[in-house]
């Protein structure tokens, strides 16, 4: 299995991106999710994949995070939810919401993705919600609240780093200046 891809971000579409490493492009399907948070074309990415095999069909499917590419593997035990299906899901709700979803038992939410009815929705309430633990869902929202505040704060140091660098300091002493500064809030 190809468990991440590390390389240029040549392209990005509505459900795809395209990342090359070592001179192969590899074409990866992602949730709608994914697609806003991508960098800009040309800036290096990791994207977490899962291969999907079927005897006409080698597909990768990508994600942002570890998490979201477990929920997608557990989506796809569901009986009736394809690799199609699970993306679709993951593009109209987070991860988190899915997870606490399913332990409310709340088909409501999950059938609001494109292709999911109330039965679906139901059978995935049912299917899912041993295999997820109230406990661990908390735990997993507050870690990917933490990755995401830590990396609006790597961003925002990024740009005033190169905002320092416009007005003439060099990179070193605008790394300097800005890693000299707390935030607070």
């Amino acid at each position: 299995m190809i468990y991440y891809i590390k390389g240029e971000l040549k392209e990005a579409g509505t459900d795809f991106a395209i990342v090359e490493n070592h001179g192969i492009g590899y074409l990866i399907r992602v949730p709608a999710a994914v697609i806003a948070k991508l960098p800009a074309v040309g800036s290096e990415i990791q994207i977490f994949t899962y291969l999907y095999v079927r005897e006409d069909i080698l597909d990768l499917y990508g994600f942002l995070n570890r998490d979201d590419m477990n929920i997608f593997r557990l989506l796809l035990g569901v009986s009736g939810i394809g690799p199609k299906g699970a993306l679709a899901i993951l593009s109209t709700i987070s991860a988190d919401e899915l997870r606490f979803a399913v332990l409310a038992g709340d088909a409501k939410t999950i059938a609001k993705a494109p292709g999911i009815g109330n039965k679906t929705a139901q059978k995935m309430v049912i299917e899912l919600k041993d295999k997820l633990k109230l406990e661990e869902a908390f735990e997993q929202k507050i870690a990917n609240e933490e990755k995401s505040s830590l990396g609006q704060a790597a961003e925002i140091q990024n740009e005033a780093v190169q905002a320092l660098t416009a007005l003439g300091y060099s990179p070193t002493d605008a790394l300097r200046a800005v890693r000299a500064v707390t935030v607070t809030e």
